[in-house]
């Protein structure tokens, strides 16, 4: 069973309210026109560098390009080089679409790395496959979804909620008062954590969505005070976020008693808001830039070289970096990299050591078992983890809680 295009409203709006005002799309690096392979293999590279999602895009961008300097760097696959081509969907899902053409019919890219917002996502879907092409998505989404042609590599709910929730209930109250951004990712996100909640004994005191960039949460704030609840679960995201934090603190509510608990508060929205806004507060990915492995401190360390040593590393350019060097193992093991469905087949089942740990693809569903961990902000401006599974969690892009029906699993392979 598939779920391409729904509340495809809910997301319009969401996305116009979003994208009033950005700009046109450019190119800014990478060859145009066909061509043979016979000098490399050219990979699509497709994400905001500008618009108003472009600072957490550049970053995924960013990780995409140093992963294919790394390959190259290490001879490389089948002996040629990756040639990345890279376009701006500036932040707007129509020319999410029509750069997702273009990479697939002119460019002639085996692979498309990219994308950030579901709509986005949802926009480029029916192209890749009319197209017979390959997309490799590397965000956390709110799931319900399935095709033959996209590698989902990001979290799906259940990865980030089935230990967030009750940790929260354990360790803080049974009383949550929701804030979200008033578009798809959030009130999906909300209907599985409200599940959790019936599941585990807790209950909703609040639940109020805002527009995308609302900024002013005077009202919002005197409702929660008004509900006590012992958790704030807020997924809000852009320039919402570090608002919603700094005018939480500035109404004196206490993170020790009613913590702000979100599974999209990243590294980026800390720098923006800063430590001493963020302390207390606590947050629910499968990586974190303070994580102690091998692998993450030698992603970090070339991320900061290339990059500049303040720049924040979040879960979605985490994922977009493990995303490109699993996208050069499935080439590297396929016999035919021209041919989308025996690609698809060649990732199935693959692993990699990522920063987070080692992950892998779904032999199924075309997800990716990842790790759950959850975080508090220290004083440092850093996340430090408190609980972490010891295994990579199976996706559900159907979550069981809310979907116990088998028909709704996905199976391609």
């Amino acid at each position: 069973m598939k779920k391409w295009l729904w509340n495809s409203a809910a997301v319009g709006l969401a996305m116009t309210m979003l994208l009033t005002g950005c700009g046109g799309a450019k190119k800014t690096s990478g060859n145009s026109g066909g061509g043979s392979d016979s000098d490399g293999i050219k990979v699509g590279i497709l994400f905001s560098l500008s618009g108003a999602t472009a600072v957490t895009e550049k970053g995924m961008a960013n990780a995409a390009l140093l992963a294919i300097e790394e390959i190259n760097a290490n001879g490389g696959v089948k002996g040629k080089k990756l040639i990345p081509v890279q376009e701006d969907l500036a932040s707007q899902p129509s020319v999410a679409a029509t750069k997702a053409k273009k990479l697939l019919q002119q460019d002639k890219v085996v692979a498309i790395v990219g994308g950030y917002t579901s709509a986005s996502r949802q926009a480029m879907l029916p192209i890749v496959e009319q197209n017979k092409g390959v997309l490799v998505y590397p965000t956390l989404y709110e799931g319900e979804e399935c095709s033959k042609n996209i590698i989902y590599t990001g979290a799906t709910p259940n990865q980030q909620l089935q230990d967030f929730v009750p940790w929260m209930i354990e360790n803080y109250g049974k009383k949550f008062f929701f804030i979200g951004s008033d578009y798809v990712y959030p009130a999906e996100t909300n209907k599985q954590v409200k599940a959790l909640l019936k599941k585990f004994g807790g209950e909703v005191v609040g639940e109020e969505y805002v527009p995308i960039g609302h900024s002013e949460f005077a009202s919002v704030i005197n409702k929660i005070k008004s509900a006590q609840p012992n958790v704030i679960f807020s997924d809000l995201v852009g320039d919402s976020v570090a608002a919603f934090y700094k005018q939480y603190k500035s109404y004196g509510l206490d993170p020790a008693k009613m913590p702000i608990a979100s599974p999209i508060t990243a590294e980026t929205d800390l720098a923006a808001m800063g430590a001493e806004v963020g302390e207390g507060h606590i947050t629910s990915y499968g990586y974190f830039q303070s994580l102690d492995t091998p692998e993450n401190k030698k992603f970090v360390e070339a991320y900061h070289t290339k990059y500049g040593q303040n720049e924040p590393i979040t879960s979605v350019i985490e994922a977009a970096y493990f995303s490109t060097h699993l996208l050069a193992k499935a080439l590297e093991k396929t016999d035919d990299i021209r041919n989308a469905e025996k690609l698809i087949k060649a990732f199935a089942g693959l692993e990699f050591q990522a920063p987070q740990g080692k992950i892998k693809i779904d032999e199924h569903n075309n997800h990716a078992y990842l790790y759950s961990r959850i975080a508090k902000i220290g004083k440092d401006g850093q996340f430090h983890v408190v609980k972490e599974s010891k295994e990579p969690i199976a996706p559900e892009p159907w979550a069981k809680i809310l979907f116990p029906d088998k028909e709704k699993t996905c199976h391609l392979h």
